[in-house]
């Protein structure tokens, strides 16, 4: 597979849905290939198999992996895969959208509470797995000189939020890894992003409970009154990816039209 190696690749954790697959459908119109690592239940393969089929009417290549992006033993299978039919330093773009965390109140007399066990599932999926992959791609040379990793953090980072303790500390650690990759990868090109969207109605906003105030809440302060879209955060991922963004690095960008400015 030569001839197909030596295009431009990004990988997409979490790519099936949400923030990760409007991207990896904007990369596509821009002639990048697709690696995209999801886990995804049966019954939502049909419309994920639509959903590739469409992205791949863009004329690019797109290879997709069904599994845990967090277990280690499955990151290193993916990887080896990778490597039999791909080229050295052909992975320009690596994008984390992983949504794998516990929402539960942290205090309840009638709801099972947050426990460790959930912070650090939470932590380990949303936040440490971004490192994870980004060490091992370096270990096995599939990096080029100029790389672009992008992850997505929320406004869970500074404000708390009923139920999203869990996802808050990983958000926090993942902006503060972000910027770490930022400054000790610098060295070998790579630069590292994290887009702080605003709130976006996807499958894991309607996980939250009482999503519905959040959502009213994020129409009324935003001066544009609408919701982020998908397409509105995909649109600003491909924009950190171009020649001219490359002196962007190791910062949290807000994507969220002005909602966060009350």
């Amino acid at each position: 597979m030569t001839e197909i190696s030596k295009n431009k690749w990004a990988v997409i954790l979490g790519g099936s849905s949400g923030l990760g697959l409007a991207t990896a459908k904007k990369l596509a119109q821009h002639n990048i290939n697709l690696i995209i690592v999801h886990r995804s239940r049966r019954s939502d393969l049909a419309q994920i198999t639509a959903d590739f089929d469409a992205i791949r009417q863009h004329g690019v290549l797109l290879k997709n992996y069904n599994v845990d992006g967090t277990n280690p033993e499955k990151r290193t299978e993916v990887i080896e895969d990778i490597k039999t039919w791909i080229d050295a330093a052909s992975i320009a773009i690596l994008v984390h959208s992983i949504a794998k965390g516990n929402l539960k109140p942290m205090h309840s007399e009638i709801e099972k509470e947050l426990e460790h066990q959930d912070f650090t599932i939470t932590l380990d999926a949303m936040a440490i797995s971004l490192y994870d992959w980004t060490k091992d791609l370096v270990k096995n040379k599939l990096f080029p000189t100029d790389t672009r990793i992008i992850s997505f953090t929320s406004e869970g980072n500074t404000k708390a939020i009923p139920n999203y303790a869990a996802v808050s500390v990983a958000k926090v650690a993942l902006e503060a890894i972000t910027r770490n990759i930022a400054l000790e990868f610098a060295p070998i090109g790579i630069k590292a992003n994290c887009i702080q969207a605003g709130i976006v109605e996807t499958a894991s906003l309607k996980m939250i409970p009482g999503y519905e105030r959040i959502k009213e809440s994020a129409l009324n302060r935003n001066p544009n009154k609408k919701l982020t879209t998908p397409e509105d955060v995909a649109n600003a991922a491909y924009l950190l990816t171009m020649e001219e963004a490359k002196w962007i690095t190791g910062t949290v960008i807000k994507v969220d039209g002005g909602e966060s400015l009350q």
